[in-house]
């Protein structure tokens, strides 16, 4: 059977009493030794140096009760029993050098005694399970049951939440409510997307700490943010703006002006002062999308910046202050751009903390559906006109959205400008199947490029000199078109569907991820050589 091992702070008011009354009080420390069904093998005593006095007499009073309680008292002195900081920092110090022993003995934590600072304290350690432990609470008796010996009563708070299952459903819900609004409420489908914002969810509801997302352009990163930032300032999380800034419009000079601000004369044209981004964002969240195209001395600034919540506006010699959470976005490989020294190691590591990649659209195949009645939700919201599908139309073009033959090469600003299109030109509010041909043959035109050439995909820097010499012109071009293809799509698989969608049909096909990785490694490549075009690795 374990040990009961109780910690608690003497309580300088509550544990008083005079000589000759003491025993006719109710003290927490006293009683709890006197508890009926709490039998406590040991009792951990925290006082400071200037209550020695009466811990030693509510010592001598417990050993009287309770002669098999041993009792420990432990130093521990408040400058400001007041203070958060100091407070939370002694008894986290305390908890911290406190030999638990979970397996061999029962934790219980009084929060009875002590201000209310450290009862506060206590209950963050114990819920963060740097005490492994429960709380425990006392309580003096009624009026009329008050006399001599009388030791008041007792609860034991468990701060397990799967005991309580109302508090449990009801903490579900909050967070399937808080996923829901990072998703703008579309009813998505893909498993793997789900449990990304899910997580995303936890993360910043808990941290500030920076979070990365990456993806493809147009895969909703900014509109992301956005939601994150609502999600936090609905939390009460931040009490700042939300400045969202596109690091590719940042050149030169005006860059660090930007982020960081300037004082008047700080360069020619710097007639005022300018604040900057950062400071704009103090308290709240700054997003920095294609945080890839930054440069490397604002990189540095920005590292600092996040770290240590200060940094120099261009031509001051005095430090500001801004505090705030960092997103960033990108769609570029940032393993690659530090290999190629375009980018800082020690800012990726900062920022590599929290990453989330955001899929392509045409791997979330199966979103196309909620998100179109998103867009059409959208669409009347903006312009005040609902529009919606005849059965034939909807079913055409889902079969077109959701086939191999759909690029979405801008995943979804590729959608939303498609719905946007059929909603403006839809006859009487209504979509029908002309419309939506019409639509297929705009999206097919546009992809064209992209999609069914090898346009723009340089084999020679894949296969270098010898490698192109030993190919057929057949050969090249369809080497390239795979390529091309292949980067249209975030898997091997995906890729594969794409490519043998017929042969599938036909039975001919049995993996088409593998069919796809022979065919590539006829050339000495892979799938994930290829993915990253030779011009963007240099980024």
């Amino acid at each position: 059977m374990k040990r009961r091992v109780v910690v608690s702070i003497l309580g300088t008011q509550l544990d008083l009493g005079r000589r000759e009354d003491r025993w006719r009080r109710w003290r927490p420390n006293v009683g709890l030794a006197q508890q009926p069904g709490l039998f406590v093998d040991r009792l951990e005593l925290i006082h400071d140096n200037h209550a020695a006095a009466l811990a030693e007499t509510i010592a001598g009073d417990i050993e009287t009760v309770s002669p098999a309680t041993e009792l420990r008292r432990h130093v521990v002195n408040f400058r400001d029993p007041w203070d958060f900081s100091e407070v939370y920092t002694a008894l986290r110090d305390f908890a911290q050098s406190y030999p638990f022993d979970p397996e061999a003995e029962d934790y219980l934590v009084n929060i009875t005694t002590g201000t209310h600072v450290a009862q506060i304290c206590w209950f963050l350690l114990t819920e963060a399970r740097l005490v492994p432990g429960r709380l425990l609470q006392l309580s003096p008796p009624r009026a009329r049951d008050e006399g001599e010996g009388v030791a008041g009563t007792h609860r034991i708070i468990d701060l397990d939440l799967s005991r309580y299952d109302a508090i449990a459903q009801r903490f579900t819900s909050e967070r399937a409510e808080a996923a829901s609004f990072l998703k703008s409420g579309i009813q998505t489908r893909n498993a793997a997307f789900n449990r990304t914002i899910d997580e995303i969810e936890r993360v910043v509801i808990r941290s500030d700490a920076p979070v990365l997302l990456t993806g493809p352009t147009g895969a909703g990163k900014s509109q992301l943010a956005r939601r994150i930032f609502e999600l936090k300032q609905a939390e009460r999380k931040v009490a700042g703006a939300f400045v969202e800034v596109n690091c590719a419009t940042l050149r030169g000079d005006q860059a660090m002006s930007a982020l960081f601000g300037h004082v008047r004369g700080a360069f020619t044209g710097a007639a005022g002062e300018r604040g900057g981004l950062l400071r704009a964002a103090d308290r709240g969240v700054l997003f920095l999308d294609e945080i890839g195209e930054l440069g490397l001395d604002e990189q540095a600034m920005c590292l600092r910046a996040i770290e240590e919540g200060r940094f120099l506006p261009v031509g001051s010699d005095t430090e500001v202050t801004a505090r705030f959470q960092l997103l960033a976005g990108t769609n570029r490989d940032l393993g690659e751009a530090v290999r190629q020294g375009r980018f800082r190691e020690d800012f990726l590591a900062r920022l590599n903390l929290w990453t989330f990649r955001l899929p392509a659209l045409r791997d979330r195949r199966e979103d196309i559906e909620p998100n179109l009645d998103f867009e059409l939700r959208r669409f009347l919201e903006r312009e005040g006109e609902a529009v919606s599908f005849n059965r034939q139309a909807r079913e055409h073009y889902l079969h077109f959205a959701t086939g191999a033959e759909a690029v979405w090469s801008a995943n979804f600003r590729d959608l939303a400008a498609s719905v946007t299109r059929m909603a403006t030109l839809a006859p009487q509010g209504r979509i029908t199947v002309e419309v939506v041909d019409e639509e297929i043959a705009r999206l097919q035109a546009a992809w064209r490029p992209a999609g069914k050439t090898g346009e723009g995909v340089d084999l020679a820097a894949l296969l270098g000199p010898d490698g192109m010499a030993a190919l057929d012109r057949f050969d090249a071009i369809q080497l390239a078109g795979v390529v091309a293809l292949c980067r249209e799509h975030g898997s091997i698989s995906a890729a594969g569907r794409a490519l043998f969608a017929r042969s599938r049909l036909e039975k001919v096909s049995r993996n088409d991820a593998d069919r796809l990785r022979k065919y590539l490694a006829r050339f000495g490549l892979s799938f994930e050589h290829i993915q990253v075009p030779p011009d963007r690795r240099t980024v």
